[in-house]
């Protein structure tokens, strides 16, 4: 199995509008897109663009509800990153590998994401860090 390059790091906030103003001053960033809500995480997101193409991005993350899953990880440990996210091109493949390495697996099957189809990884698995793995719709984003 090979996976990367990276295609985002998330970072949840309380209020994505809040945040941009901090990313531009402090790093220039602009969004790709307007912040968009996400209905099925229940969550706001934006992503900020590090460079040109493939560069990585940053995704703000910001809950829109106080009972999603996001909500309750900003309650417990406050603003800061959530997620790194992979690229990989054959997820069905990639979760299968993982699975016979004993990878503690959050989504045994593809779920629709902003991008593409996701799925992740139990932070228990490696390192602490809640891994989340793409395989997008338009590979060059």
């Amino acid at each position: 199995m090979s996976v990367g390059p990276i295609h985002h790091i998330a970072i949840v906030v309380h209020s994505i509008d809040e945040a941009l103003s901090g990313y531009n001053e402090l790093f220039g960033l602009e969004p790709e897109a307007p912040p968009m809500t996400f209905a099925p995480q229940r969550v706001r997101l934006c992503f900020l663009p590090t460079g040109p193409e493939p560069s990585a991005r940053i995704e703000l993350v910001e809950p829109v509800d106080d009972e999603s899953g996001v909500a309750r990880y900003l309650a417990s440990h406050g603003e800061g990153v959530h997620h790194v996210c992979l690229l990989t091109d054959d997820l069905p493949a990639s979760l299968d590998a993982l699975a016979a390495a004993d990878a503690e697996l959050i989504d045994r099957e593809p779920r629709p994401g902003a991008h593409g189809t996701v799925a992740f990884v139990h932070p228990r698995t490696l390192s602490g860090v809640l891994w989340e793995l793409l395989e997008a719709e338009h590979p060059d984003r």
